[in-house]
């Protein structure tokens, strides 16, 4: 079946959307953390936000952003395709947060097309706390050689696999974790909640949030690679490979890497690449831990 090709919209590149604002509290944060499982005793009592909270406060700018350069209509092929956290420093309770989200990229792909957006949260004093960027896949349309820029790499070097990892975790997704994680998050789609939603939708049943799988990799690299110090994450990024079904337990692989070249890190900080996988399914691919010394 050939691939449709569909017209995006060039002018809404670059465009920012409406500020959000977000207030932050120490009883969101603490939910979010039960709702992936988070063992630290920091998240799990509100004192700072686990990282992947970061994506809470800009939710609902993400997909505005991508929508206004990918037809709405195509709002059902809409699946999360990359995730990249630059973390210039933690969410706390009482920060009340501003965010907005642009475009910045669309390209065509052999089995769909994506839409990059970039994401910026600062404080109300204008302090940078993080960006984000988040890439859109839209299955199965072809928006053609596109135009702008691409997200910041983190491809992973196969040849790690022949070296001994640096970290190994094992975890578990829970029956009711996509219940927990969706108020938790804010996020509401119905391929993590109707299983004939999701059946429809060509998915296996109901799947994972991506973010929340994303979220228990992020407690893994804290717990084995930083002590537990949140403050010590400087950079998140994976790609998303293939759906995690709830009950399914997951194996995320860390191996020490190069951190050199931006945007990795700092002079001080210690680059790990990762992949999650679920038996020999890759699940996410291309993980990139950038974790400080200090």
């Amino acid at each position: 079946m050939t691939t449709p090709t569909v017209d995006f919209d060039t002018s809404g590149l670059g465009v920012w959307t409406d500020e959000e604002r977000f207030e932050v509290t120490a009883e969101r944060i603490a939910e979010y953390a039960a709702a992936t499982n988070d063992p630290i005793e920091r998240h799990l009592s509100g004192e700072i936000a686990p990282p992947v909270f970061a994506v809470v406060p800009a939710f609902f700018s993400m997909a505005p952003a991508a929508l206004s350069v990918a037809p709405v209509e195509l709002l059902m092929k809409l699946v999360h395709g990359e995730q990249d956290f630059h973390f210039h420093r933690p969410i706390y309770p009482g920060d009340t947060l501003a965010v907005r989200a642009k475009p910045i990229g669309f390209e065509g792909r052999e089995n769909g097309s994506t839409v990059v957006v970039y994401v910026e949260t600062r404080t109300e004093a204008g302090e940078l706390v993080n960006e984000q960027w988040m890439t859109a896949f839209f299955r199965k349309v072809d928006a053609g050689p596109g135009l702008g820029d691409k997200a910041p790499g983190h491809r992973f070097d196969e040849s790690l696999r022949d070296q001994t990892p640096a970290a190994l975790v094992l975890q578990h997704i829970d029956r009711d974790q996509t219940f927990r994680y969706s108020p938790a998050s804010g996020d509401p789609m119905p391929i993590h909640l109707d299983d004939e939603i999701a059946k429809m939708s060509g998915l296996p049943g109901i799947i994972n949030h991506g973010l929340c799988t994303m979220a228990f990799t992020s407690w893994g690299a804290l717990t084995e690679l930083a002590d537990g110090r949140t403050e010590r994450l400087e950079r998140l990024a994976v790609r998303f490979a293939k759906p995690v079904l709830p009950e399914q337990d997951i194996v995320t692989r860390f191996w020490a890497v190069s951190p050199s070249g931006p945007p990795a890190g700092r002079k001080d900080s210690r680059a790990y690449a990762y992949e999650t996988t679920v038996g020999d399914d890759l699940v996410i691919k291309d993980g990139l831990a950038v974790i400080s010394d200090n």
